[in-house]
Formats: C-alpha cells, sequence, structure tokens
C-alpha cells in the first residue's frame, strides 16, 4: 500500500523564491502546489486541502494575515510564514491571526525543512478526529474532509457557502448576527453590507434545503442573524 505524499502549498508572489524552494521540497517527498496572490491561495486551498501551508506576508492582492485568518475558518493545516517583516509586532499579529511558526528571511534551507517536518508531526500527532463531524437530520458537515452531506449525498458548495455553513455548524442552534457573520466570512469591511450574506444563504438553502422557502436546517432568526438547527 503506498502512503500519499504531504501535500504543501507555498503562496509566494517572487517566482525566484518558488524556485529556491521547490527543489528543496520536492527531494523531500512533498507533493507541491503553488500560488502568487492570496485569492489563488484560498482557491487552492479550498479545491484541494494542504497538510501544510508556506506563506508570504507580503502578496500584491491582499496582506498574508488575511490569508491565515481566512484558511483558520475551516482548516488546521500548519501555516509556516516566511516573511522579510522582522519585527516582534509581526511575528506577534501573525501567530495571533492563526500561524503556527514565523521565519524571517532570507531563510536556511535546511532549518526550514526542520520546520516543516516538526510542523507535520504536531498535525499527525493531534489525530484525524480533532473536530468531529456535525449532524442535523440528514445534514452532515465533516470538517475533516471539507465535505457535506445531504440524505448521504455530496453538496457541492463554493468555498463562500462552505465557510457559511461551517460556522454556523462549529455553534448549532445558536444564532449568530448578520455582523458577526459577515465579519467571519468576508472580514471587517463587509460588517454592514448584508446583502451578500442574503444572496448567499439563499444559495446555500438551494443546495442543502428539500424545501428551501421553508427551511428545515438554515433558520432566520428575523433582523438578527441565522441559525443552524440543533436536531
Amino acid at each position: 500500500m503506498t502512503t500519499a505524499r504531504p501535500l504543501v502549498l507555498i503562496v509566494e508572489d517572487d517566482a525566484r523564491i518558488r524556485r529556491f524552494l521547490r527543489p528543496a521540497l520536492e527531494a523531500e517527498k512533498y507533493e507541491l502546489a503553488e500560488a502568487e496572490t492570496g485569492q489563488a491561495a484560498l482557491v487552492a486551498a479550498s479545491g484541494r486541502p494542504p497538510d501544510l501551508v508556506v506563506l508570504d506576508l507580503g502578496l500584491p492582492d491582499m496582506d498574508g494575515l488575511e490569508v491565515t485568518t481566512r484558511l483558520r475558518e475551516w482548516t488546521k493545516a500548519p501555516i509556516l510564514v516566511l516573511s522579510a517583516r522582522g519585527r516582534e509586532k509581526d511575528k506577534v499579529a501573525a501567530l495571533d491571526a492563526g500561524a503556527d511558526d514565523y521565519m524571517t528571511k532570507p531563510i536556511g534551507i535546511p532549518e526550514l525543512l526542520a520546520r516543516i517536518r516538526a510542523a507535520l508531526r504536531r498535525r499527525a500527532a493531534a489525530g484525524p478526529g480533532e473536530e468531529p463531524a456535525v449532524t442535523v437530520g440528514d445534514l452532515t458537515v465533516d470538517f475533516a474532509n471539507r465535505r457535506v452531506l445531504v440524505a448521504g449525498r455530496e453538496a457541492k458548495l463554493t468555498p463562500t457557502e462552505y465557510r457559511l455553513l461551517a460556522l454556523l455548524a462549529r455553534h448549532p442552534g445558536r444564532v449568530l448576527t448578520h455582523a458577526h457573520m459577515l465579519r467571519e466570512v468576508w472580514g471587517p469591511l463587509r460588517e454592514e453590507e448584508s446583502h451578500y450574506l442574503r444572496v448567499h444563504m439563499a444559495n446555500l438553502r438551494q443546495k442543502i434545503e428539500a424545501e428551501p422557502a421553508r427551511p428545515r436546517y438554515l433558520l432566520t432568526e428575523q433582523g438578527v442573524g441565522y441559525r443552524l438547527a440543533a436536531e
């Protein structure tokens, strides 16, 4: 029986650094995926969840801290930051956002590989059942595999739809306000733009509810927010 190689996602806009990292990681038998922007990283990670992320903070479209925060909404994969920012407050901000480790450029390959091995060992030791699946009626949210099942069949959700459902599923029965959901999924600048939420919740209901107009799972608390039915 063969063992799948760990998938490492490199998020770095500098092609020279990616070329520098690539042969060293491939020599260690890691499978690689690459992204040059934060948005590309989020899309790549949602399509095929990585086992570890190597992340630069200075990306052209968004700060790496935002990428870290967005990834932490649904994955516990270790995030190792590589950055030219060497100030203590930058390191603290990255770790507080959810990064597992921080290295300041220029980096040494032997140390980087050692830190990657250590992070993967810690992840393996945590075990696959760290975050159990949530089941309500015929709806199951499988966090470990990032899958949603309705009556045993997989629902094809967009990354945003999955983040919304996962957020509610982590708090079944609890009302989450519009502002809280907007902040968690889209960031603090979208807290007042509730139309984002209405559109995506409507699409989500179309995919998981037998009768979207009379939802069983995704319940509206008028003027307040939404909740996932507890049973």
